[in-house]
């Protein structure tokens, strides 16, 4: 099965109700890209507008806190109505957050940057429900999505496999029709899409194209 995030990063802000419903038959998850100015350079939105989508759609929220002190904001998070809290592992302190997103009632991700190892994560992939591939630098949307990417779902793909680990492998940067079937090859079952679907003329016609893309390569990949 393949999931389909649309990332709101990409929405039109003033108009994000619309937004959301344009592209809802064709969406799984809600991806929703939290920045703080600080473990990124941009800065973005926080519970507020999660409590304000969580009104308007039974979506499920998946939310990616690209942030230096999430631990501060999780119960906040969790009070507005997300359903996921992916933490990123370069910050530290791991295992502490992993139990602090768990014991709040929400699935737990980790993420992992471009630059960081794959292994960096493998002691923590059993306690977590998802990891989150970045393929671009994380902070803004519309980049270009990086090969290096690739192996780094093969082997989580692999270490799943091996460990009957129950693990959503998701991917974040540069997803359009063509990287689309590349990561669903590589291993990866949700993806995340800002720019190629709510920068399109008819994001729901680009959501299922996406959507149909990497499907054909999970079934060519058997």
């Amino acid at each position: 099965m393949v999931r389909i995030a649309p990332s709101i990063l990409s929405a039109d802000f003033a108009a994000l109700g619309e937004e959301v419903d344009r592209v809802r038959p064709q969406t799984d998850w809600l991806h929703v890209d939290v920045m703080d100015g600080h473990f990124v350079p941009n800065l973005t939105i926080g519970p507020p507008v999660v409590a304000a989508l969580r009104r308007h759609t039974d979506a499920y929220l998946d939310c990616h806190l690209m942030m230096t002190n999430p631990g501060d904001h999780l119960k906040a998070f969790a009070t507005a109505g997300a359903n996921s809290c992916t933490v990123h592992v370069e910050i530290g302190g791991t295992g502490e957050l992993i139990r602090a997103v768990r014991d709040l009632g929400l699935h737990v991700g980790l993420a992992v940057n471009p630059e960081t190892p794959i292994a960096e994560c493998e002691p923590w992939l059993a306690q977590v429900d998802l990891l989150l591939v970045m393929s671009v630098h994380p902070g803004f949307g519309g980049q270009h999505f990086l090969r290096e990417a690739v192996p780094k779902i093969v082997r989580t793909a692999e270490i799943a496999r091996r460990d009957g680990l129950d693990l959503s492998i998701e991917v974040d940067g540069g997803i359009d029709v063509d990287t689309a079937a590349v990561v669903a090859g590589a291993g990866a079952d949700t993806l995340v899409a800002g720019s190629a679907i709510f920068g399109a003329a008819e994001p729901l016609t680009a959501a299922a194209a996406i959507r149909r893309a990497a499907e054909s390569a999970l079934a060519a990949h058997g």
